[in-house]
């Protein structure tokens, strides 16, 4: 556990949702969702009615609008919102089963730092994934793996939930950065958001239960994922988080050698407790030894 303090046996649930015209996929997820502390939509700039139609379906929703573009961003600034003391990441497209939401949040109670969905485990599986998809989904979860000694089994999955406490320890770009001047991305705007947390999360020591769930279909609308374009984000990630670990862990060490105490997110914390439901699954997170060859 990384934190200083007991977490709550009852915690409270924000459930973030980024949504960029997504109205009409609100009006049917929305009504779904169990009871939770709170929900914070956030609105990547709608050119429809998304923001008014959570509100008439929701009137207690907090709308937080994103600062730059990506849902990378978008959950940052949905991140920065949250009270409450655990973070549920939602899509807002209903590929998400808000039936699930108290499964990750039960992994969390019994131990784990971090609920990290998987469409491969017992409980999963996938509507939605192409054969394309698939294929990329499994050839770079197996790099991952491999560069970042993790036992991931997927990878890129973004139906996840952890500890508020813990968001220091991920560093995520904070939402006043200013937009690149060009209209580019910062990095770690895009897509490769679900693979930069999920490696922070490893690099951090932080005890990660793997939790099945299954995805649906979208409902109304397109995604705007490429599959090409994006695992090539998500590539690039792999490869950055490993050479950030890398820097962080020799920062650690000089920390150390000069007599200071530890900077906040070296290694620590237990695996989470093996759980006694089949569609839950510990996950080793990545240990130092096995991170230590590996600075580029």
């Amino acid at each position: 556990m990384s934190a200083t303090t007991a977490r709550p046996w009852d915690p409270r649930v924000s459930v973030v949702i980024p949504a960029r015209n997504e109205a009409r996929n609100l009006e049917i997820i929305l009504p779904k969702l169990p009871p939770v502390h709170e929900v914070i939509l956030v609105d990547g700039n709608s050119v429809d009615d998304t923001v008014a139609t959570a509100q008439r379906l929701m009137p207690e929703v907090r709308v937080v609008h994103q600062t730059r573009k990506g849902k990378g961003n978008a959950l940052a600034c949905g991140f920065e919102a949250v009270t409450g003391d655990v973070v549920v990441m939602f899509d807002a497209d209903c590929s998400a089963d808000p039936d699930e939401i108290p499964r990750f949040v039960q992994a969390l109670v019994d131990g784990a730092d971090v609920a990290k969905g998987t469409r491969y485990s017992h409980g999963g599986g996938s509507d939605d994934i192409t054969l394309l998809r698939n294929v990329g989904n499994r050839g770079l979860n197996v790099l991952c793996n491999v560069i970042l000694g993790t036992r991931y089994s997927d990878l890129c999955y973004g139906y996840n939930a952890f500890w508020a406490d813990v968001l220091p320890e991920i560093g995520l770009l904070s939402s006043t950065l200013p937009r690149p001047a060009d209209g580019s991305m910062l990095w770690g705007d895009g897509f490769e958001i679900e693979t930069v947390l999920t490696c922070r999360w490893s690099a951090a020591g932080l005890a990660i239960t793997e939790v099945g769930s299954h995805e649906k279909l979208r409902v109304h609308g397109t995604s705007n994922l490429n599959a090409v374009t994006d695992g090539i984000r998500v590539l690039k990630s792999i490869m950055h988080e490993r050479r950030r670990a890398a820097e962080g862990r020799a920062r650690t060490r000089l920390t150390t050698r000069s007599g200071a105490a530890p900077s906040v997110g070296a290694a620590h914390g237990p695996v989470a407790p093996v759980p006694t439901s089949p569609d839950v699954t510990p996950v080793v997170p990545a240990s130092v030894a096995a991170l230590e060859g590996d600075a580029a």
